[in-house]
């Protein structure tokens, strides 16, 4: 759906998403620490998309389940108890991301 998206050509909209995509490239904050920072806005956020989309990415980056679950207990102590739901969502997810890793 992106590549359709970006192939409009709008400029605010492509602008925002490369904007988006430089913001979790590597710097003084590295990759992985970065996608754990998302996952923390997008629970607190509720935005499950979000939440799916930082969870893979974290995979990716070799998170670990400890550094997950850490990340998710700070989510749900900004965001307060209606972050449940979501988080119930965010381990199920992480959990098909540990069985495809294998």
């Amino acid at each position: 759906m992106n590549t359709r998206i970006l192939g409009e050509n709008n400029l605010v909209i492509n602008r925002f998403f490369n904007l988006d995509g430089r913001a979790y490239e590597g710097g003084a904050l590295d990759v992985k620490t970065k996608e754990l920072l998302g996952l923390v806005a997008s629970l607190v956020l509720r935005c499950d998309d979000c939440i799916t989309y930082h969870i893979v990415r974290c995979g990716e980056e070799g998170v670990t389940r400890d550094e997950v679950f850490e990340t998710m207990s700070i989510g749900l102590i900004v965001g307060g108890s209606i972050v449940i739901p979501h988080l119930r969502r965010a381990v199920d997810r992480w959990d098909e991301v540990e069985r495809m890793r294998g």
